[in-house]
């Protein structure tokens, strides 16, 4: 029987990227019936090109429980990516979400939470910590007796999107530098959003009789790159990629906040959530990599950085005729 799927925040590139995967892959695509993609804004970029490519775009208005209930026993979904949105209120929403999915009595259910959680504390990294809060939620289903939710889940905790790397661009193009606040000597293994994607896709379609295949029900998967990295081995990698001189430049919090505002249409949560995890890096919390789910699951390798680096090449050349400018001092 083909699986009717619900992956929230659709708007996000992760949502997106994931809801893509398996509506263009025939690997996935051939065991799904459908696709619902459910999101705080129906009319973004991302939900336009999903509908094109066949998902349906259901508006998720937060506060109105009994309608996403609803919404998602209409759709007839039987397995759900919930995914926490770029949101102020993130915790909120979420909670709500899994709540939803609890009263919609949706059995298969993948939780994306974050690698580092676990490791945060309340107090210095609240952002982080509150993912804690909502794995302990979701898990509560297992032991609920009024709905099947808790039969077949998942938690898949990515680690730092190599992505977030982009935001910095600007710097690599006109300035030659890296500019991040990891301190000097800790280390930290960026993961590829599309490899995040692809195990949520493996995940959200194996099978098994209890819903999902029994090699990944029942799992915390944690996911980070293949590779430690401080913050001088990353401009090393990228330098190595892209045949340029990349420099990795040691900032201050304060500086750092100022760099992702600028250039960053992220949400205020979102830039605390990066300055959160680069806090973590600084004490020597992520000094690991795991990425035995990655193989488990997909029977691949996860990319390196310098394949990274490589993939976003436009992004990070220099720029002609730019001076090399300090970013420290730049008004």
């Amino acid at each position: 029987m083909s699986r009717q799927l619900c992956i929230t925040s659709v708007d996000g590139h992760t949502g997106f990227l994931i809801a893509e995967l398996i509506l263009t892959d025939n690997k996935f695509k051939k065991t799904i019936g459908s696709v619902t993609g459910l999101t705080l804004h129906p009319d973004a970029p991302f939900c336009k090109e999903l509908s094109k490519l066949g998902a349906k775009i259901v508006p998720h208005k937060p506060g109105r429980l009994k309608e996403m209930v609803s919404s998602l026993q209409e759709v007839g979904a039987d397995t759900i990516c919930l995914i926490p949105p770029a949101h102020p209120d993130k915790f909120d929403i979420t909670e709500e979400l899994i709540e939803a999915t609890k009263k919609a009595n949706v059995p298969n259910v993948c939780f994306l939470s974050s690698a580092g959680c676990d490791l945060a504390e309340r107090d210095k990294q609240p952002r982080l910590r509150e993912f804690i809060d909502l794995e302990s939620r979701f898990m509560a289903s297992k032991g609920d007796p009024s709905t099947s939710t808790g039969n077949s889940p998942v938690i898949i905790r990515p680690g730092f999107y190599a992505e977030n790397l982009l935001l910095y661009s600007r710097q690599a193009q006109e300035e030659g530098i890296l500019p991040l606040p990891t301190g000097k000597d800790h280390k930290f293994a960026p993961v590829a959003l599309g490899d995040v994607a692809q195990v949520a896709a493996y995940v959200l379609t194996g099978k098994g009789k209890h819903g999902f295949s029994d090699r990944h029900r029942g799992q915390l998967m944690v996911l980070t790159g293949p590779l430690l990295t401080t913050g001088d081995e990353l401009a090393s990698a990228a330098s190595q990629a892209l045949g340029e001189n990349l420099k990795f430049e040691d900032i201050s919090e304060a500086e750092a906040k100022k760099v992702l505002h600028a250039q960053s249409a992220s949400d205020e949560s979102e830039v605390q959530y990066l300055l959160e995890y680069y806090s973590l890096v600084r004490e020597g919390k992520t000094n690991y990599i795991s990425t035995t789910a990655f193989h488990d699951v997909t029977g691949g390798h996860p990319q390196e950085p310098p394949d990274f680096f490589k993939t976003y090449a436009q992004e990070f050349h220099a720029k002609r005729g730019h001076k090399k400018r300090k970013l420290s001092g730049d008004k």
